[in-house]
């Protein structure tokens, strides 16, 4: 019994993770769809990217994400049209997520200045956690030392299942700010992995802004080039017991773009919780329409030597003379 005791324990933490928590991505600006849908087509043009995103290799708790996307504007629909994959493991439980999404968005002028773009995503996600090395307590004869492979256990437990997902987003632009906000998962699908149990995917909020301006608008700069941007955003995001709000601030040459970004957990409901979870620190380098991404966050909680969290990111952008956030390159505009 102490071994059903044991696994009902780590079953209902685990349970409460997955629950808890999407992944969400340090270079959030690379690709805003992971929290949005309503970016979907927002360069108006075609891009592409993907980005790998491994935490705490340092930790047996290792995770790793992975997330490719693919982005249409339609002139004619006035829409932009996405398509993505997201690939989510943990290698301690064997967990597995995949979710396959598309996204539609829709563009509409409020004025000469600003639009606003309302959209929706549906997705297809898969869900599988190692149950095959599970030994419950009543198949362990402590007599003969041996482990018998049937249960008793009226528990039916799925290594895999499927369900589908709906969100929604909204979003106001002009060409230097956003607001954006969303909800995601708004169906509350049932995720757990035993039969005879309900467990709904907590709805996720996010309210994102940024600015971004030339330097040379503000400040007499004669080392920079003239077009050197610079860029300010937040982040704030809740999902269930868990929330969190990202600062961040870049510059961006011409070629190059430097930034830092803190996490914060402004609603901390434990007595230990930190403030401030982690200092991340990103750069990348641009080569014609080709833009490569390298992310490092460093922990500031007490969990030990976790090897921090990194991610690296590669995206292609067609044509460039339409807009660019967040981006070092401005010809054309």
């Amino acid at each position: 019994m102490k071994f059903k005791i044991l696994f009902t324990i780590c079953t209902c933490f685990f349970f409460t993770v997955v629950k808890a928590q999407d992944p969400i991505f340090t270079q959030y600006f690379i690709v805003p769809q992971t929290l949005n849908p309503a970016y979907s087509g927002f360069l108006e043009t075609t891009s592409a990217g993907i980005i790998h995103r491994s935490q705490w290799p340092d930790l047996n708790l290792k995770v790793d994400t992975d997330y490719a996307f693919l982005n249409r504007w339609n002139d004619n629909l006035n829409s932009g049209i996405g398509g993505s994959v997201l690939s989510h493991r943990e290698n301690f439980t064997h967990y597995n997520f995949t979710q396959l999404n598309l996204n539609y968005a829709y563009k509409v002028a409020l004025n000469d200045r600003w639009a606003v773009r309302p959209a929706i995503e549906v997705g297809f996600g898969t869900k599988s956690f190692g149950f095959n090395n599970l030994v419950l307590g009543d198949q362990i004869n402590i007599d003969s030392g041996t482990i018998n492979n049937q249960t008793n256990d009226p528990s039916n437990f799925h290594d895999k299942f499927s369900f589908f997902d709906f969100s929604a987003g909204l979003l106001f632009s002009s060409d230097e700010a956003w607001i954006g906000l969303s909800l995601k998962h708004i169906n509350k699908p049932n995720i757990s992995l035993v039969d005879e149990k309900n467990l709904p995917l907590n709805m996720f909020f996010s309210a994102s802004v940024g600015y971004e301006f030339l330097v040379a608008d503000y400040l007499d700069v004669v080392s920079f080039p003239y077009e050197t941007k610079f860029m300010v955003s937040a982040n704030y995001m809740n999902q269930g017991q868990f929330n969190r709000l990202d600062l961040g601030s870049s510059i961006m040459f011409r070629t190059l773009f430097l930034g830092v970004s803190t996490a914060m957990n402004p609603l901390a409901k434990a007595q230990d919780s930190h403030l401030v979870t982690s200092v991340n620190f990103y750069g990348g380098l641009q080569y014609e329409n080709f833009k490569f991404g390298l992310s490092h966050d460093f922990t500031t909680s007490k969990m030990g030597r976790t090897g921090g969290i990194y991610e690296l990111s590669l995206t292609y952008q067609f044509d460039f003379s339409v807009k660019c956030f967040g981006c070092p390159n401005y010809e054309g505009r």
